[in-house]
């Protein structure tokens, strides 16, 4: 009990200090740099903790599902800047928006973690079901593309217009406003919602990834924990370069059709840790290194297509002009 308790508290400090220690308002490049580096070094240093307390294996385990959780966090961020854009949330809302994301994506995670133990301990079945669901999603991630994410059109949105009468306009830091003398929610208790209702979503997707890697359920919730740590300042050094990032969804599919397989044909093949880590850091570098190339090739190709500089282009000559110049035979003659 004494390590969930220990774990907690730091979660818990964590995001407080994620809330407070920037003041809550959009980071610089380099700051977000700082911050990402060091939530990321502590979420790797955790893996010495669970050596001293527990064993190689169990250390092993978490790095493999703290990469594969961390990786899928990228997709996150690419949905959250989209909803933020939809909703028009100001930069100094975004903080409060990420981090109150964060924690109900913490507690929805524990949630699905605890039922999904205690199904697979009841159901052997439930292996297959878990693996069906993540080879679903990872056909369903790689046919994404460059598909619009639309939240007005979600059930989470409709069911929210219906319940709750919705403002136009903020109201500082305010949920609720009053407009022509009626009570409204602002549109930042919209953008709270629909982060949620996405957590489900991809808590839905995460939780059984990272059950294909281990069935301890402190390892699965510390390696959800530290990969959701630092969301917020990975968003502020990500903002703006994940759509330069086109075959990240490539990747993330490529992670979950493995773990997919490790499900499917978990009573007749069992692979090292190292092959699950492989597979997680090579398809990220792969899919980073294909982006870049086409980003160059189309750089290059565009730079192809322009005139060349210093080289004025010669104006066309208009008909008049054609018909008031002399033919050369006619000077010769």
């Amino acid at each position: 009990m004494l390590p969930w308790i220990a774990l907690g508290a730091f979660v818990a400090a964590a995001l407080l200090l994620d809330l407070r220690g920037h003041g809550g308002k959009p980071m610089s490049t380099r700051t977000a740099l700082l911050w990402s580096v060091l939530w990321t070094g502590f979420g790797v240093a955790f893996a010495l903790v669970l050596l001293a307390i527990e064993d190689g294996a169990a250390a092993s385990e978490y790095l493999a599902g703290f990469l594969i959780e961390k990786s899928l966090s990228l997709d996150n961020l690419f949905v959250f800047a989209v909803l933020f854009g939809f909703f028009r949330v100001p930069d100094d809302q975004r903080v409060r928006v990420l981090l109150y994301g964060v924690a109900g994506a913490i507690v929805l995670r524990t949630l699905f973690i605890v039922a999904g133990a205690a199904a697979l301990d009841a159901f052997h079945a439930t292996t297959y079901v878990l693996g069906a669901l993540l080879a679903f999603t990872a056909i369903k991630i790689a046919r994404q593309g460059d598909d619009h994410v639309d939240p007005d059109h979600t059930l989470a949105m409709r069911m929210l217009r219906r319940a709750v009468p919705l403002s136009k306009e903020y109201d500082g830091t305010r949920f609720l406003t009053r407009e022509n003398g009626k009570r409204m929610a602002t549109p930042l208790v919209a953008a709270l919602t629909m982060v949620a209702a996405f957590d489900v979503m991809f808590a839905i997707d995460s939780i059984p990834a990272i059950f294909a890697i281990t069935r301890d359920t402190y390892v699965v919730f510390a390696a959800n924990a530290f990969s959701l740590l630092g969301m917020v300042s990975l968003y502020f050094l990500l903002d703006g370069m994940l759509d330069r990032f086109r075959y990240l969804n490539v990747g993330l599919a490529a992670i979950l059709g493995f773990v997919a397989a490790k499900l499917l044909l978990a009573d007749v093949w069992h692979p090292p840790i190292g092959l699950s880590l492989a597979a997680v850091v090579g398809a990220l570098a792969a899919a980073a290194l294909a982006s870049v190339i086409a980003e160059r090739l189309e750089e290059r190709d565009g730079d192809d297509g322009d005139p060349p500089r210093g080289l004025p282009e010669e104006p066309a000559a208009d008909d008049d002009q054609i018909r008031a110049k002399p033919s050369d035979s006619a000077t010769v003659a």
